[in-house]
């Protein structure tokens, strides 16, 4: 293939003060792994580093643009974890000029300390994961944190140096109103994020909420917060580029933006999963053990499970990361990011969601693909299109 998409890098930390009922991410609660009081933190770091090296032979050369430390609660780790990992990547990958690098964080007062840290060692992106400023839903919701320390973590991550911050807040929460809902975001509109992951509670399963489920609002109630929170954050700069996210104008996750266009990514750590083109046209995911014992405890070839993505489920797995993106693409881009001509079924499928009017009719006769807004609202209908027979 001509062209291989851009590379991205995620990383993965398990460990959390606590699991949060709503929550199936592979996350840990963290005292039932620490040894005299602290993580294990060394072993992690070397299993992580050992853990790229299998992965590295498969990116040779290629810079990566973007990075995103996930969990579990990253900022449980000490700063001196991340001056240890930022270096060993700086030495072991080739780097984009000013590559966005995230981190998630709680706004916990504990993690608050070492913000400037973080910053220091060359993290220049905060996600700051607050989900309510409402202290009867963060207690439903199993955070610790109070309104309070959720505002400070703002003010503190500002005074450490970091000028794009995101905000992770949740809606539809169990027994919300509009008004409870909409003063939520207004408050962290006040807090003038660059950006703002706001997106609607769900019931998975392998949860606490799963098991139990909490009194959740009525459908009526869930279309007008979406409505008049999707109104609210527009009046005030935060335009929606994807399903679940607002930013202000250039502000967009660059490394959303790459998982959600069907680029490529390193993972590592426990649970961490990963997409790799090679210069063939393979594409080919990974997934890592997700047991941190089990990821701490074994040689790194054997933590990976690698699976190929076959030719007739690439038109599907393509269109369900572009479409999450509210921005016209041009058709040919699956030529670059599926690795293969355009087959039959993709034009098919795009000719029929034309007809009804979920894509847009003149940009598809000019070669793109753009949602329509019915497109937007009924986006399984237009999912289903693509699946393969």
């Amino acid at each position: 293939m001509s062209a291989l998409p851009p590379l991205s890098l995620y990383i993965h930390v398990p460990w959390c003060v606590r699991k949060c009922p709503y929550c199936d991410f592979n996350s840990h609660q963290a005292d039932r792994f620490e040894e005299q009081g602290q993580l294990p933190e060394q072993a992690y770091l070397e299993q992580l580093l050992a853990d790229l090296e299998v992965d590295l032979p498969y990116v040779a050369g290629r810079p990566i643009q973007t990075a995103f430390i996930g969990g579990g609660t990253p900022s449980l780790m000490s700063a001196d974890f991340y001056y240890k990992l930022m270096d060993a990547l700086r030495e072991k990958l080739t780097w984009a000029d000013h590559a966005e690098i995230t981190m998630e964080a709680n706004p916990g007062t504990f993690e608050q300390e070492k913000f400037a840290h973080f910053c220091q060692a060359g993290i220049n992106r905060l996600s700051i994961g607050i989900q309510s400023f409402q202290t009867n839903l963060l207690k439903t919701l199993g955070r610790i944190h109070n309104r309070e320390e959720a505002i400070l973590a703002v003010d503190k991550s500002r005074h450490a140096g970091f000028d794009n911050i995101n905000l992770d807040l949740m809606h539809g929460l169990p027994d919300q109103s509009v008004a409870m809902a909409l003063e939520d975001l207004r408050l962290a509109i006040e807090l003038n994020p660059e950006h703002l992951s706001w997106y609607q509670l769900t019931i998975e399963p392998n949860t606490e909420f799963y098991r139990r489920p909490p009194t959740l609002p009525e459908d009526n109630t869930l279309w007008n917060i979406q409505d008049d929170g999707l109104a609210l954050l527009e009046q005030h700069g935060y335009h929606q580029y994807e399903v679940s996210a607002n930013a202000k104008l250039g502000k967009e996750a660059q490394h959303n933006l790459n998982y959600w266009r069907f680029g490529d990514y390193i993972g590592i750590g426990a649970g961490a999963h990963g997409k790799i083109t090679l210069t063939d046209g393979q594409i080919f995911r990974t997934r890592k053990t997700r047991h941190p014992n089990h990821y701490l405890n074994n040689l790194p070839e054997a933590l990976c499970i690698k699976e190929s993505i076959a030719n007739e489920d690439l038109p599907l797995e393509f269109m369900m990361n572009r479409l999450r993106l509210f921005e016209a693409f041009p058709i040919n881009d699956f030529k670059q990011y599926g690795g293969r001509s355009l087959p039959t079924s993709l034009i098919a499928a795009c000719n029929e969601a034309v007809k009804r009017q979920l894509l847009d009719s003149t940009a598809w006769q000019n070669g793109y693909v753009d949602t329509s807004e019915k497109g937007k609202l009924f986006l399984n209908e237009l999912l289903e299109l693509f699946l393969s027979e």
